[in-house]
């Protein structure tokens, strides 16, 4: 029928939308904790307090820890990302117009992906002292001062430690001869894939720290630009399942491609979906500060 679309287009379609999804989409869901193929609109993260260890008499009964549970609340939000492909457009130029589509709607939701990871960081109440960029030195111990904070709310040295700068803060860092230079940077991977190493470079190891430039930081190019640290197990995302006819691109979760005919309009709507939603686990373990992203780069 001429209002069908062959297996083969979906197919490919859906193909490409789970390379480029994972490829270029969102940089930040690989450094939180994950939960995919959520039935239903919300689910929850689950935390457990710390344990206090006690003596006892000889032969004498055990003081149990009574550790608090605590089950964090997530909601998941449904995103579209979708466009038209006229029949004949894709005739008439010569750049494959499916790709194209593919690509700019797994890069929005990709985006937003990020953007729900950012907001649910941004809700911390732990803060640390604004950065200072006055100087190579004091951009240093601005540095500095951040991870300790987060080191002193008993946050593991695990590897799994991340932050992300304003394109701004990576530059101040960059003048930091510590932060540049190889001799004072981490080899590590932990299986991550955007590390020091990777085929796509967009975290750096210092300081125990995986630093990471990211466009989307909450006010970036003003005075008071937010910077974000965080350990992977603080943060929480979940994302949903698909069902029915709809095609999943990841195992029955994240993001799902689907392509109608209209026939009224000679053209195929592409359409790219998911559910997901991001939430606070434990403020502890996330530091926020700010920078003056306006200011200009040291000299010394």
């Amino acid at each position: 029928m001429s209002t069908s679309v062959s297996t083969a287009f979906v197919q490919t379609y859906q193909q490409e939308v789970k390379m480029l999804y994972q490829r270029q989409g969102s940089i930040l869901r690989p450094t939180v904790r994950v939960k995919d193929g959520i039935v239903g609109s919300t689910t929850t993260f689950q935390k457990i307090g710390k344990g206090v260890a006690t003596v006892k008499a000889r032969a004498g009964v055990i003081t149990p820890m009574n550790q608090d549970h605590t089950a964090i609340p997530c909601t998941l939000a449904d995103f579209y990302a979708g466009d038209w492909v006229d029949k004949l457009d894709e005739a008439k130029t010569n750049i494959d117009e499916r790709m194209a589509i593919a690509q700019g709607g797994a890069w929005a939701l990709g985006r937003k992906t990020d953007d729900q990871i950012i907001t649910a960081l941004g809700t911390t109440t732990q803060t640390a002292s604004n950065w200072t960029v006055t100087s190579q030195a004091a951009i240093r111990n601005s540095a500095i001062n951040m991870v300790q904070a987060l080191f002193a709310n008993d946050v593991p040295n695990d590897g799994q430690i991340f932050a992300a700068l304003s394109s701004k803060a990576w530059a101040f860092l960059m003048t930091v001869d510590e932060f540049k230079r190889s001799d004072y940077l981490g080899t590590q991977s932990n299986g991550l894939p955007y590390v020091e190493g990777a085929p796509v470079m967009r975290f750096k190891n210092w300081m125990g720290v995986n630093w990471g430039l990211h466009t989307g930081v909450a006010g970036a190019g003003t005075a008071t630009c937010t910077l974000l640290m965080w350990h992977k197990q603080s943060i929480g995302y979940a994302t949903g399942a698909f069902a029915g006819n709809i095609a999943a691109t990841d195992g029955g979760s994240a993001v799902s491609a689907d392509i109608t005919w209209h026939g009224d309009r000679a053209s195929y709507f592409v359409n790219n979906m998911m559910s997901g939603g991001a939430c606070l686990i434990d403020d502890t373990g996330v530091i926020k500060g700010t920078v003056d992203d306006t200011a200009s780069l040291p000299t010394s």
